[in-house]
């Protein structure tokens, strides 16, 4: 049962697409505070709160504070609030009890899950409008379901999406690509995507190629598909400020871009210099911008990335004016420690800087609003504007789309990848903690960058986080200008870097089935025990997952381990891959086991009564797509228990 109240004159969202009459009275299980703008209840010992999709810590979010607030914020430690995504659901659930609440609201809000109070949860409001939505179930994955259920279907790449892909920021040349596809067919590792960042562009213009390094560009995009690879280009959300450039103009004439109180367009900057932001929020604007990806269509690019959209802010002009004014104040002057570390802290505030996001408004809705008040929901339209746009564009035909920054409402349109992480442990584990959470929001095509894309990374992470990756979706190895490279046959083990990735051309049929049925199912991809199991010790388990219907996962996410311990809820078999043909069966009984897996050994667990199917590895996903060949490794089960959805990977579902 789902129950929709309202707090003052909220804006709306558009993420909610099943229409739920309002509720009078209280909202359930929350006492409401106007005058602190706050609504709070009280958490049993033993109540565990999940969801809020793409946030840092662990899966149960008892003990911080979470504040949706999409941030250009690449170092996701511990003590951060704000990442680049506001996914405003979560659960609160213990044997007694269960119920889920989505916040829907596109500005700020904090959710304070016993940081201030062990005891209190409380969620906080800079503006107290809303829709709250309570959802009721018998169990957790019922109150998953029917939230999913009201927001929308979730969106389905191309199945060729679920191959290999590689990535760099960036690859400046069509011969530095052809080179890393040269390379990757030299060490027989299948591949079937190369991203393009920032640098294929003329001079960082959404919708251009630079000619001088990717000459007949649409000859290389078809070369490419010959070899069985995808192109993905990068889409940037700041519009480069250039008479002459069609998209800056069409822009200027049609009034489409952000603009401040006084209607001059906001002068902002980020990779070009000086940009304006289009209006996502416009539906007018939102149908020009989103057409304009027909420019790298018409010449064979069928997959994108969305990036910079929370909107990441260089600075904007107004406010570099105003520290290059105070600056002056500083000249001469003695710096003790108060004046450096003011000095310090204003040139800081040059890039997104909060002030700057209060300086430009948006027609939305027939309202003209101030971004921040908004703001949460601005790269989810630009992700709209791009699928609403390849409805239009390409009816037929899947295209693949993924977005940085998000609310719940885009995962209609596109998935995600989780941002710019680093090449930390750290960043390994919270990848494996944050898939649940997001798949609970509707995302269920995402996916981390392998082997961290800030920092320099190491062969031993990239292993296990390459172990990992291949059971998420969206799987890319991706990583910063000036870091070290982590293209896999760059590294000593190559033949271990090989199985691995032909053990996820392997797992295909089966995480392809498990993704469609959870997609058309509302459903979830990636769980975490306590969701199946009741017993106190899954409970306390955050580094294991199930995956699909048959399999848990255990993934390796330490320095140096040459194993782990294992928490069993039930008796399973346990696959120790080495490669897809090279694997030792043994069968363990439920409760807590100590499992070696050397670097280059993956631990894959059936559980009783299901089944896992495995194809014959191919050279990349064009040979994958009609699960010819299949075996079963079963547990308690046969082969034909297990439902395969196949279709022809390509067509609108």
């Amino acid at each position: 049962m789902i129950r929709k109240y309202r707090i003052g004159n909220p804006i709306p969202t558009d993420s909610v697409v099943k229409e739920i009459v309002l509720s009078e009275g209280t909202i359930p299980y929350f006492d409401r505070n106007d005058e602190k703008k706050e609504l709070t209840l009280l958490l049993k010992k033993n109540d565990r709160v999940y969801g809020l999709g793409e946030t840092v810590r662990g899966m149960n979010k008892r003990g911080w504070l979470y504040t949706s607030n999409n941030s250009d914020d690449p170092n996701h430690t511990e003590n951060k609030n704000s990442l680049y995504a506001s996914h405003n659901f979560f659960v609160v659930f213990s044997k007694e009890d269960q119920f889920g609440v989505y916040v829907d609201t596109p500005g700020k809000v904090s959710f304070d899950i016993g940081y201030t109070k062990l005891d209190k949860l409380r969620v906080i409001f800079e503006d107290f409008d809303a829709d709250i939505y309570i959802v009721e179930g018998e169990s957790v994955l019922d109150i998953v379901s029917q939230f999913r259920g009201i927001i929308g279907r979730s969106y389905i790449p191309p199945k060729w999406a679920f191959g290999f892909g590689q990535s760099r920021w960036s690859y400046m040349t069509a011969d530095e690509i052809r080179e890393v596809a040269d390379k990757y067919q030299e060490a027989g590792i299948p591949l079937d995507m190369i991203y393009m960042d920032i640098d294929y562009m003329e001079r960082y213009k959404d919708f251009t190629v630079d000619e001088s390094s990717f000459p007949e560009f649409p000859k290389f995009v078809e070369e490419m598909k010959e070899r069985g690879i995808h192109l993905v280009p990068i889409i940037d959300a700041g519009v480069k400020v250039e008479e002459g450039y069609d998209v800056y103009d069409e822009g200027v004439e049609k009034g489409y871009f952000v603009k401040k109180e006084n209607g001059e367009n906001l002068l902002a900057a980020v990779w070009p210099g000086l940009v304006h932001f289009p209006d996502f929020l416009n539906d007018d604007a939102r149908a020009w911008f989103g057409n304009k990806y027909k420019v790298l269509i018409d010449q064979g690019i069928d997959g994108f990335w969305n990036d910079m959209n929370e909107p990441a802010i260089f600075y904007t002009q107004d406010h570099l004016d105003e520290i290059f004014e105070q600056i002056d104040e500083y000249k001469g002057k003695n710096l003790d420690v108060k004046a450096f570390f003011e000095f310090r802290d204003l040139v800081g505030t040059i890039s997104n800087y909060p002030e700057d996001y209060r300086r430009f408004y948006h027609e939305y809705k027939g309202q003209k609003i101030r971004h921040d008040k908004v703001h949460n929901i601005f790269g989810y339209n630009m992700t709209r504007a791009a699928g609403e746009a390849f409805e239009r564009i390409s009816p037929d035909k899947r295209i693949l789309m993924f977005s940085r920054s998000s609310y719940i409402g885009a995962h209609r349109y596109g998935g995600i990848w989780h941002g710019d992480n680093h090449s930390w442990w750290s960043h390994l584990l919270l990848n494996i903690q944050q898939m649940p959470a997001v798949n609970m929001c509707g995302f269920l095509y995402t996916g981390a960058d392998i082997g961290g894309f800030g920092s320099d990374t190491t062969e031993d992470l990239v292993l296990r986080w390459t172990a990992f990756g291949i059971f998420t979706p969206l799987f890319r190895n991706h990583c910063a200008l000036g870091m070290r490279h982590q293209e896999l046959y760059r590294f000593e083990n190559v033949d271990t870097f090989r199985n691995i990735i032909n053990l996820r051309y392997a797992l295909i049929p089966y995480l392809y089935s498990e993704f469609m049925k959870a997609a058309l199912g509302n459903k979830m991809l990636f769980k975490p025990l306590c969701f199946e199991y009741d017993d106190e010790r899954s409970a306390q388990v955050e580094d294991q997952l199930l995956v699909g219907e048959s399999i848990m996962i255990a993934p390796v996410y330490t320095q140096n381990a040459t194993g782990r311990y294992v928490y069993l809820p039930e008796n399973m078999k346990l696959i120790r891959f080495r490669a897809f043909d090279d694997y030792d069966e043994e069968a363990l009984g439920a409760g807590d086991h100590y499992v070696k897996a050397d670097l280059n050994e993956i631990l894959v667990f059936i559980r009783k009564g299901h089944v896992l199917p495995l194809a014959e590895p191919s050279k990349g996903m064009e040979c994958n797509l009609n699960n010819a060949e299949l075996k079963y490794i079963c547990y308690d089960s046969d082969a034909a228990s297990y439902e395969l959805y196949t279709d022809d990977g390509v067509s609108r579902i």
